[in-house]
């Protein structure tokens, strides 16, 4: 944990080393959390865990200097905030009209096979977490952890480092908020 932060403190220093050392102690769990994301996405999705990875990670330490995470709490959560944004924009991209908008591909013998998180759906959670976070940031950095990572509570609990029954606590509030907010701007 230690040897952690201080790669952490180097990286924000602007040390290039310090990015190359941090990538192997970080990605196969970024890797881990971006397979169980994909196993959610509709059939069809053309972003694979390895891609949402290495997206995630340019956007984190891509080179402009700013890189500025002062824990392993914090860069877990700056990467989660990170692959949300990498697959709503994905899904923006997908709907907008000049890609055929509303429009649905169908392929024959996927009709029966249950499909992940729709779209629709993923941006009413977006534009309600958003709401949310402005009024209770630790709690929607959990949401982010369990909804968009596919974290379990635990593991979430020992990123934001509370306990596993506050995680649990929050997690039963963030879920009736959002779910009441999802419901009221329907």
């Amino acid at each position: 944990m230690i040897k952690f932060t201080q790669i952490l403190e180097r990286v924000q220093r602007g040390d290039a080393k310090a990015t190359d050392e941090l990538l192997p102690l970080v990605y196969q769990e970024l890797r881990r959390i971006a397979e169980h994301k994909m196993t959610a996405e509709p059939p069809g999705h053309t972003l694979q865990p390895t891609a949402l990875v290495h997206e995630a990670w340019l956007r984190l330490v891509g080179g402009d200097g700013e890189a500025q995470f002062q824990n392993r709490a914090h860069f877990f959560g700056a990467a989660a905030e990170a692959m949300r944004r990498i697959l709503i924009d994905k899904a923006r991209r997908k709907k907008a009209l000049r890609h055929g908008g509303g429009q649905q591909r169908v392929d024959i013998e996927d009709v029966d096979i249950a499909a992940g998180v729709e779209d629709d759906e993923l941006f009413a959670v977006h534009e309600a977490l958003d709401k949310f976070a402005a009024q209770d940031k630790e709690k929607a950095e959990l949401v982010k952890l369990r909804y968009f990572i596919g974290m379990t509570i635990k593991e979430a609990a020992s990123v934001l480092g509370v306990s596993e029954p506050t995680a649990k606590r929050w997690w039963a509030y963030s879920r009736a908020w959002l779910f009441q907010e999802i419901k009221s701007s329907s």
